[in-house]
């Protein structure tokens, strides 16, 4: 049978967008995947037709600018003390540090997600978040402008979440209202004084650090990080934040008053409200066990790339703990860090009225919700998360009085190695 002149113009075509489609997957590899434990050697440029084994037999002269600038994911939920634990990568000379740029892709994929969110809602996300977070690991700011609303003109914006948050965005040369010997401005001062984010300058500042810090509320589990850690162009070091989900909780209620409305009611009158949203409590639970169930397990993907951080060990002894943490991501600290430290965990009760600061007494705070939280609501979240409780160190109690003597600690000491 004869085929048509149409036919024959229809197979030419598939063949074409067949053989295109081909192409494009070989020309667009990244860079050859080691077979050995450490693809982070592979460096560029090599003979695609050298053996793997020479890919990676030689360290130094395979180690590549990826593989020496690290990079820093702290994973938390919020109002776990992630603002206070980013400061001590923003303050460093040497780390360019982002504050939730996922910001940016809730609010555009799902921009009413409430702050019970829930699970199909997250996961729409994180397709995006981590493509995100690997373009911004790479210094490629000018992904976000898929994002960010309304979007920016001429790579500029002033729409950038929380920018004031972030030493080198509020530094010279990205702050131009600053010369080359001032200092940067803080928050306030930068939202105010220096004019639009321009997304190039941020890009060369960027690529001026050594290293890259990124805080973010906004991705579940660690599980849903194994595709950028196991990136062979990405050093990823993730830090865990936990903290008392009692803690949490309260912490919630005040600075997230019309969301956490029933749970206030609830402590003021004595009454469990019918309608009440306990997914706004179990969803931060379930997310905690399943992430440090996955840290505990000690997969071989995870190999000195995780350490689980509780926010009490923090508050209560800072100083040490960033010892702690910078010598598990491999970075010497400078006397910015610790002069930071020193100026923002000694003040008074009264500096932690304000809701996103970070200026505060921090080992008053750690418990602080003891006083202010009513027993029953107590009560109810140990029920809810006893194997958290249990797993992270934190002890229960089982009356009002205990609840309030602040003279008995309800944080174990436990010893949180990272997995080395």
């Amino acid at each position: 049978m004869q085929c048509s002149w149409k036919a024959i113009i229809l197979l030419a075509l598939a063949s074409i967008a067949i053989q295109y489609t081909a192409i494009r997957t070989f020309t667009s590899k990244s860079f050859p995947m080691c077979p050995v434990p450490n693809p982070a050697n592979c460096s560029l440029g090599l003979d695609p037709t050298d053996s793997p084994d020479k890919l990676c037999e030689d360290n130094q002269l395979l180690t590549s600018n990826f593989s020496r600038k690290i990079h820093i994911l702290i994973l938390a939920t919020t109002r776990s003390g992630s603002s206070f634990l980013g400061q001590l990568f923003n303050q460093h000379s040497d780390v360019f540090y982002l504050f939730e740029p996922l910001y940016h892709v809730q609010y555009t994929l799902i921009p009413k997600m409430p702050q019970n969110k829930s699970p199909s809602d997250r996961r729409v996300m994180l397709g995006a978040s981590r493509d995100l977070l690997r373009s911004l690991y790479d210094c490629d700011l000018f992904f976000l402008e898929n994002y960010i609303k309304p979007q920016p003109v001429n790579h500029t914006t002033d729409k950038l979440f929380r920018r004031g948050a972030s030493k080198a965005l509020c530094s010279y040369p990205v702050c131009d209202a600053l010369g080359p010997t001032d200092i940067y401005l803080e928050e306030g001062d930068c939202a105010k004084k220096c004019n639009s984010l321009n997304l190039t300058l941020a890009t060369e500042a960027c690529k001026d650090h050594g290293h890259m810090a990124i805080k973010t509320v906004r991705v579940p589990e660690v599980n849903d990080l194994r595709a950028l850690i196991e990136d062979p162009r990405l050093n990823l070091k993730v830090i865990q934040l936990v903290r008392d989900p009692r803690g949490i909780l309260a912490s919630r209620s005040e600075t997230f008053r019309d969301t956490y409305r029933l749970w206030r009611i609830w402590r003021a009158t004595g009454r469990k409200p019918y309608n009440l949203d306990v997914s706004q409590l179990t969803m931060v639970c379930e997310d905690f066990i399943n992430s440090i169930s996955t840290g505990f397990s000690r997969p071989p993907w995870l190999k000195g790339r995780y350490m689980l951080l509780r926010y009490e060990d923090v508050a209560r002894n800072p100083m040490k703990k960033m010892e702690e943490i910078y010598d598990f991501v491999g970075i010497p600290s400078d006397g910015n860090v610790e002069r930071w430290i020193l100026n923002n965990t000694r003040g008074d009760l009264s500096s932690a009225r304000h809701k996103y600061g970070t200026v505060r007494n921090s080992a008053a705070t750690a418990e602080s919700w003891r006083l202010t939280l009513s027993y029953d609501i107590v009560e109810f979240t140990q029920n809810a998360c006893g194997d958290v409780l249990t797993q992270l160190g934190y002890k229960t109690v089982g009356s009002s009085q205990e609840l309030r003597n602040m003279t008995f600690s309800l944080i174990e000491d436990r010893a949180f190695t990272p997995f080395l």
